[in-house]
């Protein structure tokens, strides 16, 4: 089974982790089925969040009796120490534990740092002196702030996205957290779900021995497919690497990677969704896309406010109505 060192944290952990925020989407006992059995073959890394509505709740259900055998981070959008404070008691009371391994800044607009005025980085001190966490991480989508991370060397590990659609820039950052003995825990490693082959992404990160990939799981099939690489682990063919071209010439550019921050838009169009989904249909199974309910939900386009609030939100910078109208577009020509 390949491992991966965090760091200077030097948590050893499954190159497969477990990324929870799926799990918020099925009922409690097939979570705790699906946890359990990672657990059981060989994955003792588990990322989940505050925000993640029971994520936490049922981490906790299924690993109350062995903590001390796996890994969790989990992560806090507070904005104030007293939200912090209140955040962490949460998560540590969901969790049923009363540490966290890697406690993280989910997304933060501002890097946090000692004397910034939010009282934040001070606040996870404090919590790291009082043994409630042990690590302290953050996560971001914009390059700017991970790179100020980075650079700051207050942090044990950074959560960015990173798969083979990665930019050159974007690989500078993963590098620079290897000189800098930082933990690199990649997330959107299936690029919200446009790469299709977990193979193939699984066989790319491999090439990167200080990156612990967090796949979503939601399905027993896709768990047995990323823990069939724990024990065959697919190497990076000819073929895949000129897949790997291919994709990055098509996706390459301005492109929704399905994050959400964008998200709630006042009209209810589910933008993270609706703004790829020419991509979605090139890239999977149409029938599902093409369904009354996907028609539905992409005519709610024609009702865009253009207020452009999740513009405004992008960490990516995109044209978002933009990029809404071209897919609505591209969708009709399907009926």
């Amino acid at each position: 089974m390949q491992t991966v060192t965090l760091g200077k944290t030097k948590l050893e952990v499954c190159k497969n982790g477990f990324g929870a925020l799926p799990i918020q989407r099925v009922d409690k006992k097939e979570a705790v089925y699906l946890l359990q059995k990672a657990f059981y073959h060989g994955i003792n890394y588990y990322d989940t969040a505050r925000w993640y509505t029971d994520s936490e709740e049922k981490i906790g259900a299924a690993f109350a009796y062995t903590r001390d055998k796996i890994v969790i981070s989990t992560k806090t959008g507070a904005q104030t120490a007293k939200a912090f404070w209140e955040d962490l008691e949460q998560s540590l009371n969901q969790l049923k534990t009363d540490y966290i391994d890697i406690y993280q800044f989910h997304n933060p607009d501002a890097c946090p740092k000692p004397g910034d005025g939010s009282g934040l980085y001070e606040a996870m001190l404090e919590a790291k002196q009082q043994g409630k966490i042990r690590f302290i991480g953050i996560t971001n989508h914009r390059l700017a702030i991970a790179r100020e991370a980075v650079a700051s060397e207050l942090y044990d590990t950074l959560q960015f996205p990173f798969s083979y659609l990665a930019s050159d820039v974007d690989i500078e950052v993963v590098k620079s957290c290897q000189e800098k003995n930082m933990g690199f825990i990649a997330m959107k490693a299936l690029a919200g779900g446009l790469i299709t082959n977990s193979a193939m992404a699984y066989a790319c990160l491999t090439g990167y021995e200080h990156v612990a990939p967090i796949w979503g799981i939601q399905k027993e099939s896709e768990l047995d497919e990323f823990l069939s690489y724990n024990h065959k682990p697919p190497a990076l063919t000819m073929e895949m690497a000129l897949k790997i071209e291919q994709d990055k010439k098509e996706l390459s550019g301005a492109f929704c990677r399905g994050c959400g921050y964008c998200m709630p838009c006042p009209v209810g169009i589910e933008i993270n969704m609706c703004a790829r989904m020419s991509l979605l249909l090139r890239r999977a199974p149409q029938e599902e896309y093409l369904s009354k309910e996907w028609q539905d939900k992409m005519r709610k386009i024609d009702y865009c406010l253009h207020c452009n609030r999740c513009m405004k939100r992008c960490p990516y910078g995109l044209d978002t109505p933009e990029l809404l109208r071209k897919n609505y577009e591209d969708y009709k020509i399907y009926f």
